[in-house]
């Protein structure tokens, strides 16, 4: 059953559209790696659906429900999570006070929120090490495991990751995508926004973006036989 769906979606900045009625699906446990090179609409994609941008036209339905106006801190509560481009910590607060601020809708739910913690260290042991340190001095590495951890606080049904390898080595970039592969295990379906192709091996799904509308859709066993030359310069 599809968790998400974006149906016939149009979304724009100002008079110059960015996406042109795209049709998406992702299904509910799986990891979906959003491909494309930079300006396809990718990061127009995701933050359409966590509600920072306004379709022109078009659905998105998450489990069931259409999302229409919703704000994006509904978003968050109704079980959708975004990391953003970039990490975006905050350099000045501490990787614990990082993470608490991931869990702000749920702050309330004093033992939700210390067992959620407990699920986030455990995927990503080295913020544990560093629960003290100020995150403007980690590395971008461990900035990147605290900006997914950071999501994950949420408890989200929805994770979307937005360029989770963008600068990493690929060692560090490995790292990452093995997480979000355990995270989709144990229940969470995961949204990756990728230009590198190194995430398909980690991917159920993968659906090739070109020029605001989705040129290819692979799943399972397709996923690995994606043809990059030809998704991404149409030869």
């Amino acid at each position: 059953m599809a968790i998400l769906q974006i149906q016939d979606l149009v979304v724009g900045y100002g008079r110059f559209p960015v996406l042109h009625g795209i049709d998406v699906a992702v299904e509910e446990g799986e990891v979906c790696v959003l491909l494309g090179l930079n300006g396809a609409g990718k990061t127009t994609t995701v933050t359409s659906v966590a509600g920072l941008l306004r379709p022109t036209s078009g659905r998105i339905v998450f489990d069931g429900k259409p999302l229409g106006r919703s704000s994006p801190s509904a978003r968050v509560k109704a079980g959708i999570s975004l990391c953003p481009e970039g990490r975006r910590v905050f350099p000045r607060l501490t990787v614990a006070q990082n993470l608490r601020l991931g869990a702000w809708s749920r702050r309330r739910s004093h033992r939700a929120v210390r067992a959620q913690l407990r699920l986030v260290l455990d995927h990503f042991p080295r913020l544990e090490e560093r629960e003290d340190q100020l995150a403007g001095t980690l590395s971008g590495g461990e900035q990147q495991m605290l900006a997914v951890g950071r999501a994950l606080m949420s408890r989200p049904r929805l994770l979307m990751i937005d360029e989770a390898s963008l600068g990493l080595s690929p060692t560090l970039a490995r790292t990452v995508w093995e997480a979000t592969s355990r995270i989709a295990r144990e229940g969470t379906t995961v949204l990756m926004v990728e230009q590198n192709a190194g995430a398909l091996p980690f991917a159920d799904r993968a659906l090739i973006m070109e020029k605001g509308t989705i040129s290819r859709v692979a799943v399972g066993d397709e996923v690995q036989q994606v043809n990059l030359r030809e998704a991404y310069l149409g030869v």
